[in-house]
């Protein structure tokens, strides 16, 4: 049988990568991770936001190769029923479908604003109009999701909402963006999972840096 593989880019910047690898992790799929170096152009151009996917992530399985996270999230709800990665119900699973959608897709203003970093900490940091429209969005979907389904997490247990929303989360950390109480509490469920925590460890011995996310702005 051939081997598993996850190939990531940065853990310190990869908002995509952190993404399936939670999805891989809440699976229960064993995987190797196979990781970009910074040096590799196509790699570091996408965490810049200067190009479109560069295949990264990218999951390959049992003869398949799978990229772009929300094709990976697909293919592992679908490889991995039992993880339930989408919920039982009809409705649930096409609500939590758009939001997942809505986050692969849309808010542009927010990734450049405020790039993942997890080793920055800004916490005077001014967030701009239309960065804070999709902030407030963001938010609006939290709380909407935890009132109707009850918590903690979006649709009540982890699903693939959770893993492609957990990148803002880390944002809101490392800017210090002020939240409203429920989406406070919701972020401070997301890091506490053990699997954000062994991403930030690693993220923190990464020794490679991108200098234009790392400037003060």
């Amino acid at each position: 049988m051939s081997r598993t593989t996850l190939t990531i880019n940065s853990r310190n910047y990869g908002a995509w990568s952190l993404r399936a690898w939670l999805l891989a992790k809440f699976s229960g799929l064993e995987f190797e991770e196979i990781q970009v170096p910074m040096t590799d152009s196509a790699s570091r151009a996408e965490l810049l936001l200067l190009s479109p996917s560069t295949l990264v992530p990218r999951l390959e399985h049992e003869g398949a190769t799978v990229w772009d996270t929300l094709a990976i999230a697909e293919y592992l709800n679908e490889v991995r029923p039992e993880a339930r990665l989408l919920p039982a119900d009809r409705i649930a699973r096409a609500h939590c479908r758009a939001i997942c959608g809505e986050m692969h897709s849309g808010f542009n203003s927010m990734r450049a604003a405020l790039p993942m970093n997890l080793r920055a900490h800004r916490s005077d940091f001014k967030v701009w109009s239309r960065a804070q429209s999709d902030i407030d969005r963001i938010t609006a979907i939290w709380r909407e999701c935890l009132s109707a389904y009850g918590g903690p997490y979006l649709f009540g247990t982890r699903t693939m909402a959770d893993a492609m929303y957990a990148p803002v989360v880390t944002r809101f950390r490392t800017y210090e963006v002020k939240l409203d109480e429920v989406s406070e509490s919701y972020c401070h469920t997301i890091m506490a999972l053990p699997e954000i925590q062994e991403w930030i460890e690693a993220a923190q011995q990464e020794p490679e840096e991108i200098d234009e996310l790392d400037n003060e702005f």
